[in-house]
């Protein structure tokens, strides 16, 4: 920033009150352009709710807001666009059905055509111009479905820059892309911040951030923590602030060296749909068997096959000894099969209904005759694995939409063990939370396995791969290249097999 220069943004003693909730209390945020600014804190700190109010999806009840030090009111999402502001959300909002270009200037489409006319020549040669801008070498008539993530995000950052954005909040923006995505991220947000575009990045992952943030603004609690340089921190320091808490000895809870079990969960030559390489392995009693790979090895699909959402072409399962085969999720979880998948909000909840009834959903005839659910039954146990699970909500009757990432998983996991599973597949268990949330669900699982039950993780992140597995099941293709015993387990030794690589197998 110059010297003497106003903010390109700046928020000041932003405060935001929901019913039984303090969401944000007297929070200050500033950004320069041609800046990247990190923004961190735990799942519930309030980073969703400020960047709603920048974005005008919320007002604030107390607090300023300045562009270039003059006073403006973000009462819209369309007036925070017309000011030159666009968030970029972790889940993407783009319309699959429809092409780049349709995406690209969807809502804006009187920048390219006159009201009512939309020269489409035009529109397609505008988009043009704005994909080259992001390196994104697909035709603006490509449809958005047949996209990669990746893509879709730097279609998302074509249509930001199509409203002349000089603000740009990227939420989670590296969760679902490749290694080599992301490094197309990294280099398209330095041409940003060329081009004077101000960056609010948020991301839970430490070495993204102290990689591209000039600055690093922490949330905690809903209250402003401080904003540090990125030469004057460490992941250290930032994770204490974030939690006001040390856990470099909690993140991953120890794990005696487990001794073999019975088998619970038995796979033999299954085929997955889509696939024609056989897969065998078996799971045992209290054992958390990890799944890595990388994206599109098949790990999603295998999970899916085994909890019924896909039926397998051939081959066969038992679970506890007995023949399972399901052909639909039912199956599964009637024989104690449960799945929390990777897009929670998607495929896990139902955002508008309250953790009460998500919990109660899948077994909801335990709790009462059809047509008369017993409400207090549901309440108690409702309330049980909200405090087994420590989840972080005003009541059992909150809406699920209104939670944080972290307390949303934990509500996906207390709907299973409300059920008492055999076998807990969780894919993608901590995809999106905090450090401190990580370490909370780390802690159950842990505590859900010496309790006998069976636990199938699927994850892309390396290190929760060697802090939780017992074993590790590696995928490459859609082929099962290994499986690799805790004892010696290695970064380098799974890397090797998940690339497609010979590696030794125990």
């Amino acid at each position: 920033m110059t010297k003497g220069a106003p903010w390109l943004l700046a928020m000041s003693g932003i405060t935001k009150r929901f019913p039984g909730v303090v969401a944000l209390e007297d929070v200050s945020l500033e950004l320069s352009g041609g800046e990247v600014l990190a923004l961190m804190g735990e799942n519930g700190a309030g980073k969703s709710t400020l960047m709603k109010i920048l974005g005008g999806a919320e007002m604030p009840d107390q607090g300023r807001i300045d562009l270039d030090g003059n006073p403006v009111v973000l009462d819209s999402v369309r007036e925070a666009h017309r000011l030159g502001i666009a968030l970029i959300h972790q889940e993407l909002m783009l319309a699959p059905n429809l092409d780049i270009a349709a995406n690209i200037f969807l809502g804006n489409e009187a920048a390219v055509g006159s009201v009512g006319v939309l020269r489409r020549g035009a529109l397609n040669l505008a988009a043009g111009a704005l994909l080259a801008r992001v390196g994104l070498a697909r035709a603006p008539t490509t449809p958005v479905s047949t996209l990669t993530a990746g893509q879709m995000q730097m279609v998302e950052i074509a249509k930001a820059l199509s409203k002349k954005a000089r603000i740009i909040v990227m939420d989670e923006p590296t969760s679902s892309l490749t290694g080599a995505e992301s490094e197309h991220l990294f280099r398209i947000i330095g041409q940003l911040k060329a081009d004077g575009i101000g960056i609010i990045y948020i991301s839970h992952r430490m070495d993204e951030v102290m990689k591209l943030a000039d600055r690093i603004t922490v949330l905690r609690d809903g209250r402003h923590v401080g904003t540090l340089d990125r030469d004057q921190v460490t992941s250290e320091k930032i994770v204490s602030m974030m939690v006001g808490r040390e856990l470099k000895n909690e993140y991953f809870p120890p794990r005696a060296a487990k001794t073999p079990g019975p088998p619970v969960l038995e796979v033999h030559g299954l085929i997955v749909p889509g696939t024609a390489r056989p897969v065998s392995f078996t799971a045992e009693r209290g054992e958390i068997l990890g799944f890595a790979g990388l994206v599109g090895s098949g790990r999603t699909e295998l999970m899916e096959t085994i909890f019924g959402v896909t039926p397998a072409l051939s081959g066969s399962m038992t679970v506890a000894g007995k023949p399972y085969a399901p052909r639909r999720p039912r199956d599964a979880i009637d024989c104690g099969v449960y799945l929390a998948p990777e897009d929670r909000k998607r495929h896990g909840l139902v955002l508008p209904m309250t953790v009460a009834e998500n919990i109660s959903l899948p077994n909801i005839a335990s709790y009462g005759p059809a047509g008369l659910l017993n409400r207090e039954a549901e309440r108690r146990a409702a309330e049980a694995e909200v405090t087994r699970l420590r989840t972080r909500t005003p009541s059992i009757f909150q809406r699920v939409v209104n939670l944080s990432g972290g307390n949303q998983q934990k509500v996906v996991l207390g709907k299973w063990l409300a059920m008492a599973p055999q076998v807990l597949i969780l894919d993608e268990p901590t995809r999106g939370i905090d450090v401190g949330a990580k370490a909370e669900i780390y802690r159950h699982m842990a505590a859900l396995a010496d309790q006998g039950i069976t636990i199938l993780m699927v994850s892309s992140d390396m290190e929760e791969i060697l802090g939780m597995s017992d074993r590790v099941v590696v995928m490459h293709e859609r082929m099962l290249r290994g499986i690799l015993a805790r004892e010696g387990l290695t970064a380098e030794g799974i890397a090797t097999l998940m690339t497609g690589r010979t590696g030794a197998a125990a």
